[in-house]
């Protein structure tokens, strides 16, 4: 078995692990960072999101907005000295409502994230002294445009929005948010790290050699040979595959995997234009279908389920420079805890429910219901906590570290979480959000008695 020697091994080469490279390499100024992974980079799951960011994160506490509001402040340093490189806008994300009691809830809601840290609230009740409503750019930001814009009057939603169902009655247009390129954001991370001594290797870690002082050596498969790689220094950072990473030093993470789809469609008759921001529909819906569809659907106990209500949050956004069609659409409905495989194994039927979805919220799309060519269908695996925050930091084995359960977050998050995983692993001063992503938190008496009463206190719209 050939021998090498390395002062931190990363595990998985997704945007988690090319962030913590970079951090360690460029940041803190460790030469011999190496990181390994089976696949090339970035293409396991940090490729098939939305590539969108926001601040806007529901408590308790504000420790996800200002973790958020740390990550989008290092994207925009990132922005300005690379020319903007991977392309961030700043469009925002619009969630629209049909229904009376959500839009109180959004009200609510908007005020409890605006106090946390997210930005003001401007708010909108089809009056005279309404606020100016600040124009979207489509290419780049503006930093200063921040907090969120509250629609309570249909009208106004008409008149930002009027290819958006005319049943909507409030809308929220949160604006520190946006979308990116995620392969170019990792190709340019990766890139500076190896300018400074980081260096890739394709490779499956096989095994961790753990003596009494802590991690000795990483054993690596490789196509030909084996290699093991003397290290005091281990970062996890395998997305979806944390939990066997996390096996090979006894450690069984507390976590799971959902699969999320989206699907890519032309839309060659401009029904949504092209500068819009990503836009979410948060109320329940039933699929349009035809009475002749709905006779067919009914006639079947396969098939009768999509006559049923589907739950909230269909979303979309349009991909794609100048001269694109492209739409890129999502709907998790059926979120159930799964073993990844790969290529993920999607519902046949995902594609045409997302479509129709889109169409309940943006009627003129009906026109390619059973038109348009067969929509791509691609996505990837969420690794989560229960409570849906990270895992960053060291590990009960000494010298090992971790960096995951960035559930659907990891583009956005990825700054502030391969920051934090350098200042860790290098001995920096911590954030004071640090602690909230430790993996003994699980350990305080308090924290799990918090998680029993997680989701009914989330306040997420």
């Amino acid at each position: 078995m050939k021998k090498l020697s390395a002062d931190v091994v990363v595990c998985g080469a997704g945007i988690a692990g090319v962030s913590a490279a970079y951090h360690l390499a460029v940041k803190h100024g460790i030469r011999k960072v190496l990181l390994v992974d089976e696949q090339a980079p970035l293409t396991l799951t940090s490729d098939k999101s939305t590539e969108a960011y926001r601040n806007w994160w529901p408590g308790p506490g504000s420790t996800m907005v200002r973790f958020m509001n740390r990550s989008i402040d290092l994207l925009e340093r990132l922005a300005a000295e690379s020319d903007n490189y991977f392309n961030m806008n700043r469009r925002g994300y619009v969630f629209l409502t049909a229904r009376p009691e959500q839009a109180r809830v959004m009200e609510r809601v908007a005020k409890e994230v605006s106090e946390l840290g997210a930005g003001p609230i401007r708010t909108y009740r089809g009056r005279p002294d309404d606020p100016v409503y600040p124009a979207c750019r489509a290419r780049g930001f503006d930093p200063g445009l921040c907090g969120a814009e509250l629609a309570l009057h249909p009208a106004e939603v008409r008149k930002q929005y009027p290819f958006i169902n005319a049943t909507a009655i409030a809308m929220l247009h949160v604006r520190r948010c946006g979308w990116l390129s995620a392969q170019q954001l990792g190709m340019y991370l990766l890139q500076q790290a190896k300018e400074t001594g980081a260096q890739y290797l394709m490779g499956r870690v096989s095994g961790v050699s753990v003596g009494k002082g802590g991690v000795e050596s990483v054993q690596v498969a490789g196509e030909r040979d084996g290699l093991d790689i003397s290290t005091r220094s281990l970062v996890i950072a395998a997305g979806p595959l944390l939990k066997q990473a996390g096996a090979l030093i006894g450690i069984d993470f507390p976590v799971f995997n959902e699969l999320h789809g989206k699907i890519a469609f032309n839309d060659p008759q401009g029904v949504i234009p092209r500068d819009v921001p990503l836009m979410i529909w948060t109320d329940p819906m039933k699929l349009p279908w035809t009475e002749e569809e709905r006779e067919v659907l009914e006639g079947s106990e396969k098939t009768r389920w999509l006559l049923e209500e589907f739950p909230s949050g269909v979303h979309f956004r349009p991909e794609g420079g100048e001269g694109s069609q492209a739409i890129l659409a999502l709907w998790t409905y059926d979120i159930k805890p799964q073993e990844p495989v790969w290529p993920p194994v999607f519902d046949p039927e995902y594609a045409e429910i997302v479509l129709r979805g889109m169409a309940g919220m943006v009627p003129g799309l009906s026109v390619y219901l059973g038109k348009a060519a067969k929509p791509f269908v691609d996505g990837g695996y969420y690794c989560k906590t229960q409570e849906n925050r990270p895992l960053i930091g060291p590990l009960p084995v000494k010298g090992a570290f971790v960096i995951g359960a960035l559930s659907g977050f990891g583009i956005m998050a990825g700054m502030a979480a391969g920051e934090l995983l350098g200042n860790h692993v290098s001995g920096s001063a911590l954030p004071d959000y640090a602690p909230a992503f430790l993996l003994s938190r699980y350990d305080d008496p308090e924290y799990k008695k918090l998680l029993l009463s997680w989701d009914a206190t989330s306040g997420q719209l």
